[in-house]
């Protein structure tokens, strides 16, 4: 079994993600291809832009407390131009919904990613 180590950063994050689904993929071909055939149609441009798909994407990731999607698509909606104060207002709305449970992984989590991924660009 594959051992991860604790994250303590985006950037590991993102890294034990991209690995734990390499190994999915080696045991699951066909699964894992069509799920990111189908991931891939639904984050194309489209009638939305990739970023405000990013953007929705981040809002449920919130609600849900689904912390490496948080990571992944905060990092998402940084690649695809939002700015930070669109990624917030992504949050409010986001919060307005999932209460104290979404500000918090937002006050923290994203924060701390928008800090983290735009340090890495420089």
């Amino acid at each position: 079994m594959q051992h991860f180590e604790p994250r303590n950063s985006s950037e590991a994050a993102l890294h034990d993600y991209k690995e734990g689904l390499g190994i999915f993929t080696e045991k699951m071909p066909e699964l894992a291809h069509l799920y990111n055939e189908f991931t891939q149609e639904c984050f194309k441009e489209g009638t939305l832009s990739q970023k405000e798909k990013q953007l929705i994407a981040l809002g449920i990731s919130i609600y849900s407390q689904d912390e490496y999607c948080i990571i992944y698509h905060t990092k998402g909606c940084l690649d695809q131009g939002a700015s930070e104060q669109e990624i917030l207002e992504t949050v409010g709305v986001t919060a307005a919904f999932g209460g104290g449970a979404a500000m918090s992984q937002s006050v923290t989590l994203v924060q701390e990613c928008i800090t983290e991924l735009n340090q890495l660009k420089q």
